[in-house]
């Protein structure tokens, strides 16, 4: 049978979520777990790829095994895990759903603050210029329109197409801490961090918004702003269709 797994990490101490030659990920440790525990060789496919640092307060990933109880095998894997990984559910799926390719929504927080907090150090970004919240939400509505991220994506990425369907863009203060939420059916390789690196160039009136619709309409990774660190990034949300899921 095939499962979804919801599964929620603190990426600092990770090399990203996928499996490489040099450094721990996530899914290696998760597929360790659970190879462990069900006594078998088993791989998961994650609904996408999260960098060295970045959190997830919900990654999916799928994998195949023999019937199993969900909920026990969720109290085995965070027993067997470290405090850094923590698995929220296990549901069972069609047998044809893939957990990367069936999503029709994902959803990146990206926050920042701006008074020192120690609290916040390895979940948020620390950057104290004042920013101009109304002229970055101006770029955002830019965004939102846009079709083509090139200008976003890492470069040498081996992607068919830079297009992705934008549902929603904003940011968020409340007091000195910062919140920029996106949706989209899609995300490139580096787009949500260099997104916010040319969004807070916007808000510090380094770049206007003639000039960010330059940047889009080049394509050019060089021209858009810099990609801001990874501790401020977390994969939010994986939508599905509800038909997919077995109980």
């Amino acid at each position: 049978m095939r499962y979804f797994m919801d599964i929620t990490y603190r990426g600092t101490h990770f090399n990203g979520w996928q499996i490489q030659p040099n450094g721990v990920t996530v899914q290696e440790e998760i597929e360790k777990a659970l190879s462990t525990i069900l006594k078998s060789k088993i791989s998961i496919l994650g609904s996408g790829r999260t960098d060295t640092g970045v959190h997830a307060r919900q990654q999916i990933a799928h994998f195949d095994a023999e019937e199993i109880d969900p909920r026990k095998l969720v109290f085995k894997l965070n027993s067997f895990l470290n405090q850094d990984i923590a698995i929220n559910a296990i549901r069972p799926v069609k047998n044809d759903v893939s957990a990367r390719f069936e999503a029709t929504s994902r959803k990146y927080h990206y926050h920042l603050h701006q008074a020192k907090d120690p609290f916040r150090v390895v979940t948020s970004y620390y950057f104290n210029p004042v920013l101009n919240v109304d002229l970055i939400n101006e770029g955002c509505e830019i965004i939102k329109n846009w079709k083509n991220f090139e200008c976003f994506s890492k470069v040498h990425t081996e992607v068919n197409n830079f297009n992705c369907d934008i549902f929603q863009a904003k940011w968020i203060q409340e007091g000195p801490n910062h919140l920029f939420e996106i949706s989209a059916n899609r995300f490139l390789r580096g787009m949500v961090r260099a997104i916010v690196g040319t969004l807070i160039d916007v808000g510090l009136t380094k770049t206007s918004i003639a000039e960010l619709k330059l940047i889009l309409e080049s394509d050019d990774r060089s021209r858009a702003g810099r990609a801001v660190p990874a501790e401020g990034l977390f994969l939010q949300e994986v939508i599905y269709p509800s038909d997919i899921y077995l109980d």
